[in-house]
């Protein structure tokens, strides 16, 4: 390595305080532990976890210490791999959850916001040479909320991906299709088997078909909880996986009126959830607030990222949707990313580059 080699330095955007200012600092080149993978950053996404602030990143993410950096979503190459990785090698292509922000990590090495991030195996996938690293990024976060919110077994406990059963006879009702937790709901339920039951709008219903839904719905119609009851007769109801606000409550009155399963997984958590849910449980239906970081410790992450993904992205069964809009280059770019975010986007993911 030469002085100006980039893999011998490593800055991060960091967040000084719940308000902010951000700032970009240097920062140690991190050495992996056991379990662990070192990347070097090419693109990483935002999600609306990383956009919030003041009181409310308190509430959402108390455990957190400050300074911290931001960032789930990144794609990039291997630098180092630890002492027990065995299913990745230096110079593998990745895309990977940066689990800084989680509970159990709690560590600002490994935020996504910065050139060269730390980790885990078990939350990271080997990409095909003809997925962009941009693209790629859009996966992470959503992949691993929508997962959590299928399988694991406080939610809707579904069959793994991968499994070969035909289940087509039972649906997964997917609201908020389009989004980037439903744009993976969509696909991980069809690779479980489920026949998808979908809603988007209207200009998001192609996408949300070819992502493999069977009907797809648009949920500002007037009577769209009757269209979907309609759209599931003869057939049973799997789960529900609820996205978006407003979203809970045409999810409780259509689990009503459904036979099956009387469980929704709700994405959109907020003060009213808990107040619903607990009416919801009078009437035999179970509510549930998905945590997108569950998979980085439970089972559910490495049968995902590790066993499913590589394979389903190489031969084409599952696409990195949605879109990629690209903002920016740098870490200097990730704030004003943030706020393209907050500005509202539909059915694409705010992303920047951070190649060379």
């Amino acid at each position: 390595m030469t002085a100006d080699d980039p893999t011998t330095t490593n800055a991060a955007l960091f967040l000084l305080s719940p308000r902010g200012p951000f700032e970009v600092r240097p920062t140690p080149v991190p050495t992996p532990a056991a379990g662990q993978v070192v990347v070097r950053v090419r693109a990483v996404a935002v999600n609306p976890v990383d956009a919030i602030t003041g009181p409310l990143r308190r509430l959402v993410t108390p455990w957190v210490r400050f300074p911290t950096v931001l960032g789930s979503d990144v794609a990039g190459e291997v630098l180092a791999v630890g002492p027990d990785v065995t299913a990745l090698a230096v110079g593998d292509r990745v895309t990977a959850f940066a689990a800084g922000q989680e509970k159990p990590r709690n560590s600002a090495a490994e935020g996504g916001f910065q050139r060269i991030v730390t980790v885990l195996e078990r939350v990271t996938t080997r990409l095909p040479d003809d997925l962009s690293s941009e693209q790629a990024a859009v996966l992470p976060l959503a992949l691993a909320t929508a997962a959590a919110g299928l399988y694991e077994a406080d939610q809707l406990a579904l069959p793994l991906p991968g499994d070969r059963a035909d289940r087509s006879d039972q649906v997964v009702l997917v609201w908020g299709a389009s989004t980037s937790v439903g744009s993976n709901a969509v696909q991980l339920a069809r690779a479980s088997g489920y026949t998808v039951v979908a809603t988007a709008g209207r200009a998001n219903h192609d996408l949300v078909r070819s992502l493999g839904a069977d009907t797809v719905l648009d949920y500002r119609d007037d009577d769209v909880d009757a269209e979907v009851v309609a759209a599931l007769r003869g057939r049973r109801l799997a789960g529900t996986i609820a996205i978006g606000s407003g979203s809970l409550g045409h999810a409780l009155r259509i689990t009503r009126r459904a036979s099956g399963a009387k469980r929704i997984a709700s994405a959109y958590p907020d003060p009213v959830t808990a107040v619903r849910s607990r009416i919801a449980r009078l009437r035999g239906i179970r509510v549930s607030a998905i945590w997108g970081g569950t998979p980085v410790v439970s089972p559910v992450g490495p049968a995902v990222f590790r066993d499913f993904l590589p394979a389903a992205l190489a031969d084409g069964r599952f696409r990195a949707a949605p879109e990629a809009m690209v903002v920016g280059h740098g870490l200097e770019a990730l704030p004003g990313a943030l706020q393209t975010l907050r500005n509202g986007v539909s059915a694409r993911k705010v992303v920047v580059s951070m190649g060379d």
